[in-house]
């Protein structure tokens, strides 16, 4: 598998894979019927770095990473992931969160923050939590989940820091 930064011709790929997530309604607070138009302006944002992870020729899944926040907050990362439902469960995820901490690392970034994590999203929350994640808040039905009505979110967090660099 290669994980490489996302060009124009990744677009219908990255859309075919967004408008999956997108339809299910659980994972993302994101309007299901949002236009592909402005599902692509949401991926590319301008302080967005965008990545797809490729197999065989196939994307197969795509992450953001950009500031969580701007100006004096523009040191803690954020980042989204989608991997394509036929290759969930085959570590595509793992990889791009790892290639994803590296990218932050390299780009200077001190920590990274996810601001609302599903609290079904059971898979996600395991891989973040092996991978030093922490749950540092909680907001109560702040999901509304198309089956299980409304769920908790959660925000979690990590430093990117080395012992040494963390005062």
């Amino acid at each position: 598998m290669e994980i490489r930064a996302a060009t124009r011709a990744d677009r219908d790929a990255i859309w075919k894979i967004f408008h999956e997530i997108l339809a299910a309604g659980d994972t993302y607070a994101l309007d299901p019927k949002m236009s592909r138009e402005d599902a692509l302006a949401y991926w590319f944002r301008a302080d967005t770095q965008t990545y797809v992870a490729e197999k065989d020729g196939t994307v197969v899944g795509t992450y953001i990473l950009r500031p969580n926040q701007l100006g004096p907050g523009s040191h803690v990362a954020n980042a989204a992931f989608i991997v394509a439902s036929n290759a969930q469960g085959s570590g595509v995820g793992r990889a791009m969160a790892e290639h994803c901490l590296a990218e932050a690392r390299q780009m200077g970034f001190r920590a990274m923050q996810f601001n609302f994590v599903v609290s079904t999203n059971a898979p996600a929350i395991h891989l973040w939590k092996q991978l030093g994640f922490k749950i540092v808040g909680t907001l109560p039905g702040a999901f509304r989940h198309p089956e299980k009505g409304y769920v908790d979110v959660h925000v979690m967090y990590r430093s990117l820091l080395d012992a040494s660099e963390a005062s």
